[in-house]
């Protein structure tokens, strides 16, 4: 697989990214509501709970293939965490999912100040996120957010 490319959501591709999919059945665990772009960048617009949220769009080549959206919270600026990571249902399957995980945990390590850690929630019945975050290097913390367990890659010399 060629390697992906990740590009912030701007003007210029938004709409595209309002038209990516999940299977019907994984949408609980993604997001309350279609398109989750949508709700992706109402988060960014209204800067939600006080966080700057960057949606990010996956692409192979010139198609786009995934999204996630990151968010960092200015009381806890050593965390960065991840929300609303997923490939579109066309495009599952073929490892999309793996290299846009490993090209965010780099992207974030190269671009963004200072974190000591990325974390994220996944739904306690989303066993391939689980599978995918785990095989990352994330770990349980053994607390819950939103009601879904936390996860937590490290990325630096902190905790």
């Amino acid at each position: 697989m060629k390697d992906l490319i990740l590009r912030p959501v701007t003007q210029d591709n938004w709409q595209e990214a309002l038209k990516l999919r999940v299977h019907p059945a994984q949408l609980r665990f993604v997001a309350e509501y279609e398109p989750i772009a949508a709700i992706a960048l109402a988060k960014a617009y209204i800067h939600l709970g006080g966080a700057t949220w960057t949606p990010f769009a996956v692409y192979q080549d010139a198609s786009m293939v995934g999204f996630f959206e990151l968010a960092r919270w200015t009381d806890a600026p050593d965390q960065c965490w991840i929300f609303h990571f997923f490939i579109d249902q066309r495009y599952q399957g073929r490892g999309y999912g793996k290299a846009a995980l490993a090209c965010l945990i780099d992207l974030v390590r190269r671009e963004h100040e200072a974190p000591n850690a990325l974390l994220l929630v996944v739904h306690p019945e989303n066993k391939p996120a689980q599978q995918l975050y785990s095989a990352a290097g994330f770990r349980l913390t053994g607390t819950v957010r939103w009601g879904e367990p936390v996860y937590r890659l490290a990325l630096g010399d902190g905790p």
